[in-house]
């Protein structure tokens, strides 16, 4: 066992450090999406565009993938309570600076510091939870840490919604004080500080490569429709320095002896398979997150906190397949598992696309349920499996590669349905106007004429909102279809994973083919 084992030898210092990493976990996973259903009333705060106003969840989302790598060598370097203490207070201020934010400029300066700190959390804590448990017991560990990690963003809407109706959005962040000075706390009192390597290094070049590959992607794809993609100058300078950054990265990460990213993390099958796996589900889960807001509120005219409840049972649906799959583990082969989620996940985006602003709530709920159940079918068997034969020193790497791969997913997954939803509202709309000529017999009918006529300027007003209303149903049908179609793309990979056993006396998984 690691040394934070070695120092908590006694159950009730385990169950005490799982509780205040978990809650850290919590709070740090929940501003994932809790902004989602009060960007509406940030837009109008701050005066800022549909598409500019989206940049308050990519920086969050991107800032925390840039700095989730080096939290092994931060960990190693200065000590995993040093870290973690420092993260929590750096977040839990800059939370509170977002709450005071008087501009965009200011909510997405203080978003990304909140990135920056809040990205050291989760790894750090998920290599916590599998050295203070043992093998044995590392299923129902994961599947803890599942829970607190994707049950964040779910419940993320239902508190957001409930906390910017009753008092403002600004204490969608202040939330985090209370539940940060509880993890501190904790943190402090609990967890032994495990041993510094003072011979620790951080390859500089390999991490400067990587996150400005990573910040100048997620530039292009925010700013691209707003600039007409690459029409614009700033679009191709973007796209030139993600190309350039990322093949000097890849040199860099093959050629030098102690590269940012170690290559041989990547000779493990289920690593590799894990990797891109993680990353299609950050594409399909928080993407559909993003997407189910603005529908709901916009489309269904949904209250904001009626919009947060009916997309509640997601989160339900999440937590008991978790707790599920958690016993699960070791009884039923991991890719069955993972092949269930995946079906799950695409059946319920399949649901969506026959959906309308006429769907009723109840709908909605069970359709939630199911997509939440995917999750929990696919998250707990993933981790353990992608981790299961890595050894104890490639597990703090490795933990942080695992969480870019589902960041950079969640923040590309947002950006790309974002602009495919704007892209085909553009294009559905000229398509149905097209069809609204003195030549369409549909509009021929008298209460049809009286409601839409062109020859008024309300009759126009009036038809256009209408058509307008189809072209934007279309366009999330549209999308609801694409992340269908990655989950089911998704299911060969499981073919390539290799089935995990774990033994008695190890301290890893072996693999039985």
């Amino acid at each position: 066992m690691a040394d934070v084992a070695a120092n908590t030898p006694r159950s009730i210092n385990r169950v005490a450090i799982t509780t205040c990493i978990i809650l850290a976990v919590v709070m740090q996973a929940l501003d994932t999406t809790i902004a989602n259903v009060a960007l509406p009333y940030m837009q109008g705060s701050v005066s800022a565009s549909a598409d500019q106003i989206n940049w308050v969840l990519t920086s969050y989302i991107v800032a925390a993938a840039i700095m989730t790598p080096p939290s092994g060598f931060l960990a190693n370097r200065f000590g995993r309570q040093r870290v973690l203490l420092v993260a929590v207070a750096g977040f839990v201020i800059a939370s509170m600076l977002c709450g005071m934010a008087q501009s965009l400029t200011e909510i997405v300066a203080f978003r990304l510091l909140q990135g920056f700190f809040g990205a050291a959390l989760v790894p750090i804590a998920q290599s916590i939870l599998l050295d203070i448990y043992t093998p044995e017991e590392r299923g129902s560990a994961m599947a803890l840490f599942g829970v607190s990690v994707m049950v964040g963003p779910v419940l993320g809407p239902v508190i957001g919604g409930w906390l910017t109706d009753h008092f403002s959005w600004r204490w969608i962040f202040y939330i985090n004080l209370p539940l940060g000075a509880l993890a501190f706390a904790g943190i402090w009192f609990f967890l032994r500080e495990t041993k510094i390597s003072a011979a620790a290094r951080l390859d500089w070049l390999g991490f400067g490569c990587l996150s400005v590959a990573i910040a100048a992607m997620q530039m292009f794809l925010d700013r691209g429709t707003q600039l007409d993609w690459f029409s614009s100058t700033e679009i191709l300078i973007e796209a030139v320095v993600c190309v350039s950054a990322f093949y000097v990265f890849l040199v860099h990460t093959f050629t030098a002896k102690n590269s940012f990213v170690n290559p041989a993390l990547f000779r493990d099958r289920n690593f590799s398979v894990g990797m891109l796996f993680i990353f299609i589900v950050g594409i399909t889960y928080l993407a559909s997150m993003a997407l189910m807001t603005p529908y709901l509120q916009t489309l269904m005219g949904y209250p904001v906190v009626t919009a947060g409840l009916v997309m509640g049972p997601r989160g339900l649906g999440t937590m008991v397949c978790m707790v599920l799959v958690g016993r699960l583990m070791g009884r039923v082969d991991t890719r069955f598992l993972l092949m269930a989620g995946l079906l799950l996940t695409a059946w319920a985006m399949y649901d969506m696309t026959g959906w309308n602003p006429n769907v009723s709530q109840w709908t909605i709920a069970v359709t939630g349920f199911v997509q939440g159940a995917g999750l929990g079918f696919l998250f707990v068997p993933l981790t353990t499996v992608t981790f299961a034969t890595l050894a104890p020193e490639q597990r703090a790497d490795g933990t942080g590669l695992y969480n870019l791969a589902r960041n950079v997913g969640s923040s590309v997954g947002i950006s790309v349905v974002s602009y495919l939803l704007v892209r085909n509202n553009q294009i559905n709309h000229a398509t149905i106007a097209s069809h609204v000529t003195a030549f369409n017999r549909a509009l021929d009918n008298g209460a049809v004429h009286h409601a839409w006529n062109p020859s008024t300027a309300s009759g126009r007003a009036a038809l256009d909102q209408v058509i307008q209303a189809q072209a934007s149903i279309i366009s999330y049908i549209d999308d609801f279809k694409l992340m269908m179609i990655l989950s089911l793309a998704a299911i060969p990979l499981v073919l390539l994973l290799r089935r995990a056993a774990t033994p008695t006396g190890g301290d890893h998984a072996v693999v039985m083919e």
